[in-house]
C-alpha cells in the first residue's frame, strides 16, 4: 500500500513538472516538505507496528523518496539547511536529556568503561575494515565513525520498556554521555581542513578543548545563576517558555559557529546546561515536536543523498562488518562491565543493549565526505550498517531479559563473591502525587511514614521552591507528557493521589497504573466521579463533601454540648457567648 501511494504520487509529480517550472519555486519546495512528512508518518506507523525506532523510519523515508527508489524528492538548499538544523537540535535534545546526578553513584566505573570501550571498539572496527581491503585513510575514518552507540535509539527503547532506571540502563546512559562528549570533539575535529598534518590536528584539538571549556564554563554559570530564575518567571506561559528555550539553543549554536567549534558543539552544551535545571523535562517536551520535525528532514536527507550504486557498493562489507561489530561490541562491553565487578546479569544486559552502529556514523561520515576524506559511496556503507544493527539491536534490547534467561547458565561461570551490583534508586514502595496543593502538603508527612519514595509532579511555578525545600523527587511539568509519566514511575507506583483538574490526566492515570495501585482522584461532579470509579479508582476526593462532613462533625460535637450552655443562659449570658466562640 505504501509503495502504491508513492508510485501514484510520483506519477502525479512527473505530470506536473513542466507547470511547476513556470512558478516561483514555492510549490515544489512546499510539496517536497509535505511529501517527506507524509511518507515519514507512514513509515513511523510501520516502525511502531514492528517495534522499530522512528530514526530507522526516517532513513527509509529518504531512501524511498530519493534516487534509490522513486526519486520524487531531491535534496535542495532548503532541505540541506533544515537538515543542518536537525543535527543541531539532535545534539541539543541529547544534552537536554542528560542528568549528570543520575549516574553519580557509578561515575568512576562508567568513565573507565567508556574510555576503554572507545579504544577497543575503534581498534576492532579498524581491524575489520583493514581486513576487508579498505585503504588506510578510509579504514581510519570507518573506525572513528562506528564507535558510538545509538543514543536516541537506546534511550527510547529502554524508556519504553521501563528499563532506563535499572542498573544496566544507568550504565548504558552513562557510557552514552561520555560517548556523546567524544562525538562532539570528533565533529569539531572533522570540520577542519585536514587530518594528515599532526601540527594542525594538535592545534585544532587544543582550540576545540579551549572553546568547549569556555562555553562549558558559561553554561555552568548561567545554569546556576541565570537559567532557573529566567525560566521560573515564564514557566507558566507556555509560549514564552518555548520561545526562550529555542532562543537559548540558537544562541549557543551561533556561539559555537562564531568560535569555530561547529554548531553541534554549541547545541549540545546548551542542552546540557538546561538539562540540570528543574524545568528541563517540561522544556524537553515543549521542544520535542519541533526537534522531531528537524530530525525527519535530517535523517531523510541522508537517504536522499544515496544512489542505488552508493547504497549497495559495499553491501557485502556492510553485512560482514555489522555481524562482527555486533558480536565484538557485546564481548568488549561484557568484559569491561564484568571487570568493574558487576554481576554477570548486569554485565550481560548492559552489553546486549550496546551492540548497534549509531546513526552518528552517518553524521560523522557525512562530514568526512564533504571534507573529501572518503568517497561518497561509503555513506551507503554506513547507512546499511546503521539500518542493520539498529533494527536487530532494538529487538535485542526489547527482549534482553528473556534472552538472558535462556543463556544465563553460560554466564553464571563469571559469578564470584566479590561481584555485586551498586544499589540504585528504585521505584519500589513508591507513592506519586499529581498536583501540589495545601492538601498534598498536609498528607506528605503521613506518606513518608509508609513509603520509601514520594514523587510529585506539578506545573505551578510557585510550588517549585517549596518542593525543593522538602527534599522530594519532583518534576515541574504537565503530567500529560508520556516522558514525565515514565520518569515519575506511573506504572510502578503503589499509591497515586491526583489533585489534577484535567479529566485527561486522571483518565491517563487510571488507564496506565498497575492493577494493585491504590488510586485517589479528585473530582468535581457526581457524573465524573462515577466514571472514575468505573475505570478503577479506589477513592474519589470531593472537597465540598469532605468539607461538609467535617462541618457536620463539628456541629454534632457542638450540639451535644448545647443543653449545658442553655442552662447557663439566665445566670451568665456573656459566658454562653464566649463559650460558643471558643467552641
Amino acid at each position: 500500500m505504501t509503495y502504491l501511494f508513492l508510485y501514484t504520487l510520483n506519477s502525479y509529480i512527473n505530470q506536473r513538472k513542466y507547470e511547476w517550472k513556470k512558478m516561483d519555486g514555492l510549490t515544489p519546495l512546499t510539496l517536497n516538505f509535505a511529501i517527506l512528512i507524509v511518507t515519514a508518518t507512514i513509515f513511523v506507523i510501520i516502525a511502531r507496528k514492528t517495534k522499530q525506532p522512528p530514526l530507522v523510519a526516517y532513513i527509509f523515508t529518504g531512501v524511498a523518496l530519493g534516487p534509490v527508489a522513486l526519486n520524487i524528492v531531491t535534496e535542495t538548499a532548503s532541505i540541506e539547511l533544515f537538515s543542518k538544523l536537525g543535527l543541531g537540535f539532535l545534539l541539543f535534545l541529547l544534552g537536554l536529556e542528560m542528568k549528570i546526578k543520575d549516574i553519580r553513584k557509578i561515575l568512576k566505573p562508567i568513565i573507565r568503561i567508556s574510555i576503554l570501550q572507545t579504544i577497543m571498539q575503534t581498534a576492532l572496527a579498524f581491524i575489520v575494515a583493514y581486513l576487508l581491503g579498505f585503504p588506510l585513510m578510509h579504514t581510519t575514518i570507518i573506525a572513528l565513525c562506528t564507535v558510538f552507540g545509538a543514543t536516541p535509539v537506546i534511550v527510547k527503547v529502554l524508556a519504553d520498556q521501563n528499563k532506563i532506571k535499572t542498573l544496566p540502563g544507568r550504565i548504558n546512559v552513562g557510557v552514552l554521555i561520555i560517548q556523546d562528549i567524544i562525538l562532539v570533539i570528533y565533529l569539531a575535529l572533522f570540520s577542519t581542513g585536514t587530518l594528515t598534518d599532526p601540527s594542525i590536528i594538535g592545534y585544532t584539538l587544543l582550540r576545540v578543548f579551549l572553546m568547549i571549556g569556555l562555553i562549558g564554563i558559561l553554561v555552568v554559570i548561567t545554569s546556576k545563576y541565570l537559567l532557573s530564575g529566567l525560566f521560573g518567571r515564564v514557566a507558566e506561559n507556555k509560549h514564552a517558555f518555548f520561545i526562550i528555550g529555542i532562543t537559548w539553543a540558537f544562541a549557543f549554536i551561533t556561539l559555537g559557529h562564531v568560535l569555530g567549534v561547529s554548531i553541534e558543539v554549541g547545541a549540545f552544551l546548551a542542552g546540557l546546561g538546561l538539562g540540570q535545571i528543574p524545568f528541563h523535562k517540561e522544556l524537553q517536551e515543549r521542544t520535542r515536536p519541533l526537534t522531531n520535525f528537524f530530525l525527519v528532514i535530517f535523517f531523510a536527507s541522508i537517504g536522499l543523498q544515496l544512489t542505488t550504486q552508493s547504497l549497495f557498493a559495499y553491501w557485502k562489507e556492510a553485512v560482514i562488518t555489522s555481524a562482527v561489530l555486533m558480536i565484538g561490541n557485546f564481548l568488549i562491553m561484557f568484559y569491561l562491565i564484568d571487570r568493574e565487578k558487576f554481576t554477570p546479569r548486569t554485565s550481560f544486559l548492559g552489553s546486549i543493549n550496546m551492540t548497534q552502529v549509531s546513526e552518528f556514523s552517518l553524521v560523522v561520515g557525512g562530514i568526512a565526505i564533504v571534507q573529501g576524506y572518503i568517497p561518497a559511496d561509503l555513506l551507503g556503507y554506513f547507512s546499511l550498517m546503521a539500518l542493520i544493527t539498529m533494527t536487530l539491536s532494538t529487538y535485542l534490547i526489547t527482549y534482553n531479559e528473556k534472552i538472558y534467561e535462556r543463556v544465563k547458565h553460560i554466564f553464571e561461570r563469571f559469578e564470584s563473591e566479590d561481584k555485586k551490583d551498586v544499589e540504585m534508586e528504585t521505584l519500589e514502595n513508591h507513592a506519586l502525587i499529581v498536583g501540589y496543593n495545601e492538601t498534598a502538603d498536609k498528607i506528605i508527612p503521613t506518606l513518608r511514614e509508609h513509603f520509601e519514595q514520594i514523587g510529585v509532579v506539578d506545573k505551578k511555578i510557585k510550588n517549585v521552591e517549596k518542593l525543593e525545600e522538602k527534599n522530594l523527587k519532583y518534576i515541574f511539568g504537565d503530567f500529560k507528557h508520556e516522558e514525565i509519566q515514565r520518569e515519575m514511575g506511573l506504572r510502578e507506583a503503589d499509591l497515586i493521589i491526583s489533585f489534577a483538574k484535567e479529566d485527561q490526566v486522571n483518565k491517563e492515570i487510571l488507564r496506565k497504573c498497575k492493577e494493585k495501585s491504590i488510586v485517589f482522584i479528585e473530582s468535581e461532579s457526581p457524573e465524573e466521579s462515577e466514571e472514575y470509579y468505573d475505570m478503577g479508582a479506589d477513592y474519589i476526593i470531593r472537597k465540598n463533601i469532605l468539607t461538609a462532613e467535617k462541618i457536620k462533625g463539628y456541629l454534632e460535637n457542638y450540639l451535644k454540648n448545647l443543653p449545658k450552655f442553655i442552662s447557663q443562659i439566665d445566670r451568665d449570658t456573656e459566658s454562653l457567648i464566649w463559650g460558643s466562640k471558643s467552641s
